[in-house]
């Protein structure tokens, strides 16, 4: 067996242990971290008596077990991931492949319907099949997405367009302009919009359907129906000139979305999967601690409302990493990434609030969709 493979099933193995403790029925948790604290019994923040109101799907994409320990390694504090007290792992393969894409992914978690490398919002036969953003609507629930790549990018293309190729931006950023079922879109990805090959400024058509759009995020923003905010022409930058950008993002989103029907947000810690691709062990760990403060942001607002569903989740692992001791002393931990792609690993789910003790074990991707919607109903 592949040295590196062995290492990877290892690392997976007492992760699963380590996890699967945090998964008991009487859970509580004192934990200080700066302004944060966290002491209460799980009766008191996930009461199987009530439906959620608000579901809340957060993805680390490129994100597994080694990537979320590597996180721990690099915090001061206990992290976000050991606050949730049901855990579970999930299978990632596509319908074409064993090592899925984020299309197929997250086409995968957005609609439960398997489907080919490369496809958004369809299944394996090119059949467009909803999202759970727009069975939501459809209830009358407000939806949002916030991430950090284009918003046109694989994983949220998934809950709002429908395309057999991945790569055509431009058809997809028309699907979003032209869909009505989404209400708060944050990301990066303007050029799609604006600097189109038929020459359209999409931007200007959604300003004239009723949308607010804004290229900055600050505190000057009005709350209105519909808003999108684009901060960057492409991706937006790395952690370190971006900052605080996505739980600031976050927070803006919840204050906006939160109605009385309730709402949807899928939340995508989008470049911990381009740090895997890169194999850069700063890049990663930078994105997983964004990504830890983001989800800290949402554990905030659940626990002032319970009736809340958290969900935390990823499309894939990317990077093959290991965190290991070259010389097996055990006293030190390197990075080690065994590709500059994705890799089959099982990824982990975690989830906290009404209906969170359904998320336990191993499962498919595509039953995630299926439990948050029977919870729901």
């Amino acid at each position: 067996m592949n040295k590196h493979f062995k290492h990877i099933i290892y690392s997976m193995i007492f992760a699963l242990i380590a996890y699967s403790c945090s998964s008991k029925k009487e859970f509580s948790t004192d934990i200080n971290d700066d302004n944060r604290s966290v002491n209460h019994q799980i009766t008191e923040f996930h009461n199987t008596n009530i439906k959620p109101k608000n579901v809340i799907l957060m993805i680390g994409d490129g994100m597994s077990t080694p990537q979320i320990y590597a996180a721990m390694l690099a915090s001061d504090s206990p992290t976000s991931f050991e606050k949730f007290p049901f855990t579970g792992l999930v299978k990632t393969n596509s319908k074409s492949h064993k090592i899925t894409d984020s299309a197929a992914g997250g086409t995968a978690i957005a609609t439960g319907h398997k489907t080919n490398n490369g496809m958004i919002g369809m299944d394996a036969d090119s059949i467009a099949v909803p999202s759970m953003l727009e069975m939501f609507s459809d209830k009358g629930m407000k939806t949002g997405l916030v991430v950090t790549s284009y918003i046109t990018h694989a994983t949220p293309a998934a809950f709002v367009a429908k395309n057999i190729n991945r790569n055509n931006y431009e058809d997809i950023a028309l699907d979003f302009a032209q869909c009505d079922k989404v209400d708060l879109l944050i990301g990066g990805g303007r050029k799609h919009f604006t600097d189109r090959e038929d020459g359209r400024n999409l931007i200007d058509e959604m300003r004239d359907s009723g949308w607010s759009y804004y290229d900055t995020l600050s505190n000057d923003i009005n709350r209105s129906e519909k808003i999108m905010i684009l901060a960057a022409e492409k991706h937006l930058p790395i952690y370190s000139e971006r900052k605080s950008f996505l739980p600031d993002a976050v927070s803006f989103a919840l204050e906006n979305l939160k109605n009385d029907n309730g709402f949807f947000l899928m939340i995508e810690g989008s470049q911990i999967d381009f740090a895997g691709h890169d194999k850069d062990s700063t890049y990663l760990v930078n994105e997983m601690l964004d990504f830890n403060a983001t989800i800290n942001n949402v554990l905030d607002f659940a626990e002032k409302n319970p009736n809340t569903l958290v969900i935390v989740t990823a499309d894939h692992e990317t990077g093959g990493l290991t965190i290991i001791d070259p010389n097996e002393s055990y006293s030190r931990c390197d990075f080690n990434f065994s590709t500059g792609s994705h890799s089959p690993l099982l990824v982990p789910i975690f989830a906290i609030g009404p209906g969170s003790e359904n998320f336990t074990g191993i499962m498919d991707n595509t039953d995630i969709i299926k439990k948050i919607i029977k919870i729901s109903e």
